[in-house]
């Protein structure tokens, strides 16, 4: 019982940095109104299960590797820079709708990816997010103690990627409502493209601190 006031730190402390915007809202939004629900979920379970990705890495000490080696979080920041910069071009470069009317307005507008391929998008970008990285080197060297049970951890870390898809499958069902996603399907061209230029944003935000870590 003496971990619980360390758990509801760690669980706010973990909402306030996932229901910030970033690569997995945008990502998330963009399905969820381009494609429908079930990609969005998918997307979404995809982010969850990155989550792991970064629980394990810092359990095993490659976190503090990364964190002591600034030209090996240089080459992660560049990765994922491209990877979002990939994806906000490809948001970009998306048609617009050649019919407007309410039958077609509810049907994707472009071929809807498969729902491997979405899950797999959404695990890219959350395990390749520097944010996400920074979030959890912070979580394990500062909020969480070292004398916390390992068996302790692992908790944390399967109740951040259950929260972390819980939350974005949330959005993507109120984003996926009738009315919601029909009113965005109509602006889909111009909503593409903003989404698109956030996700370009981003990757030359990640570009530039990465130019900046090297200078100093």
């Amino acid at each position: 019982m003496e971990f619980w006031p360390e758990f509801i730190l760690i669980a706010t402390v973990h909402l306030v940095a996932v229901a910030s915007p970033g690569p997995d809202f945008a990502i998330v939004l963009r399905y969820a109104v381009r494609y429908g629900r079930n990609v969005a979920l998918a997307a979404s379970i995809g982010i969850g299960m990155a989550i792991f990705l970064h629980v394990c890495y810092s359990l095993l000490g490659l976190g503090l590797l990364i964190k002591t080696t600034p030209w090996l979080f240089t080459l992660f920041s560049v990765l994922s820079a491209a990877y979002l910069a990939y994806i906000g071009w490809q948001a970009i470069l998306s048609g617009a709708p050649t019919n407007t009317t309410a039958e077609v307005v509810t049907e994707p507008v472009t071929e809807t990816p498969s729902m491997l391929k979405a899950f797999t998008s959404g695990f890219v970008t959350n395990g390749l997010n520097p944010k996400a990285t920074l979030f959890f080197l912070s979580l394990f060297a500062v909020i969480i103690s070292p004398f916390t049970p390992l068996s302790y951890k692992v908790i944390y870390g399967v109740y951040m990627a259950c929260a972390t898809a819980a939350w974005f499958a949330f959005l993507s069902v109120i984003l996926t409502r009738e009315k919601v996603r029909a009113f965005l399907l109509r602006k889909g061209f111009w909503f593409d493209r903003l989404m698109g230029a956030v996700l370009l944003a981003l990757a030359m935000h990640l570009i530039y601190g990465a130019i900046q870590s090297q200078l100093h």
